[in-house]
């Protein structure tokens, strides 16, 4: 999957509100120092550490809302791995704007591309094997699109971008609608012929219920590998062309076994909530 984006009509309005609340009633500190907006400067953006880069055109971005004319030039492809002390971007403009939109530039590269870099960990785990790494809906408030674009840089795939993307049908919607079948049942009489539909199965007596209620994706949730090798075989042999994911507690010491039970799919919230951001940093000079 590749990772594309969202166009600036979607994120300039994220942006200026991520700038509004860091400047509040203006920058104190920049335009206390600096009287007026003529004064240049130069400089550059250094990866304290090794990671996978995502984010710089964001960066870009913002220092353009806050001065046309400023210059950010990323040094880096979007999903390039880079080593500590390598400079990923160069930048020129005036001094007051590019001191103002700083931090809200490096927040979010440093944590788009720390989500990037532990997504990376994780596919290159599995990147002999035909199963795909995808991410889940626990993403931070506001920031989703954005997390799971930094997702597809690090070379996974996203899931449900939201509750409107697909039916995804989980226990509490199974115990609530009295079963599998009847949950199947009643979610296709008011869904678009279009919509997919997934259903999470925790055992082998779910996994036939999704089979016959004609589920279009099988989620195993939480099995052990020798059930969930049970449950690929036995969703293969109804030849329904049925895709089958995997979730729960996925880590990096178990991906490969569970990618090896045959499913097409390894779904984890991991390479979001567990990531930490990536350190970089912006100098003048």
């Amino acid at each position: 999957m590749s990772a594309i984006l969202p166009p600036w009509i979607v994120l300039d309005p994220l942006l200026n509100n991520w700038l509004q609340e860091d400047i509040g009633r203006g920058d104190r500190t920049t335009l206390g120092i600096f009287k007026t907006n003529k004064i240049q400067t130069k400089g550059y953006w250094i990866a304290k550490e090794a990671g996978t880069i995502a984010g710089l055109p964001l960066a870009q971005r913002v220092f353009e809302i806050l001065d046309k004319f400023a210059i950010f030039i990323p040094l880096i492809t979007e999903g390039k791995s880079v080593s500590k002390g390598e400079t990923i971007a160069e930048f020129s403009g005036a001094v007051q704007p590019l001191l103002t939109g700083e931090r809200v530039a490096l927040n979010l590269v440093m944590h788009l591309s720390g989500i990037a870099t532990m997504t990376n960990k994780y596919v290159r785990e599995i990147a002999d094997l035909p199963t795909q790494l995808v991410d889940t809906r626990k993403t931070t408030p506001g920031l989703r699109i954005l997390e799971k674009y930094a997702t597809a840089v690090g070379g996974g795939g996203n899931h449900r971008m939201g509750l409107d993307d697909a039916v995804m049908i989980k226990d509490n919607h199974i115990q609530a609608a009295g079963g599998i079948k009847n949950a199947v049942y009643l979610v296709r009489q008011n869904i678009p012929y279009t919509t997919t539909v997934e259903v999470e199965t925790t055992n082998l007596t779910e996994v036939t219920a999704a089979i016959e209620a004609q589920a279009n994706i099988i989620m195993l949730d939480n099995m052990q590998p020798e059930m969930m090798k049970e449950a690929v075989q036995l969703i293969k042999a109804s030849q329904q062309n049925i895709k089958i994911e995997a979730s729960g507690n996925v880590t990096l010491d178990n991906i490969r076994i569970i990618a090896e039970t045959g499913v097409d799919y390894i779904s984890t919230s991991a390479t979001i909530t567990r990531s930490r951001w990536l350190d970089l940093s912006m100098r003048f000079g």
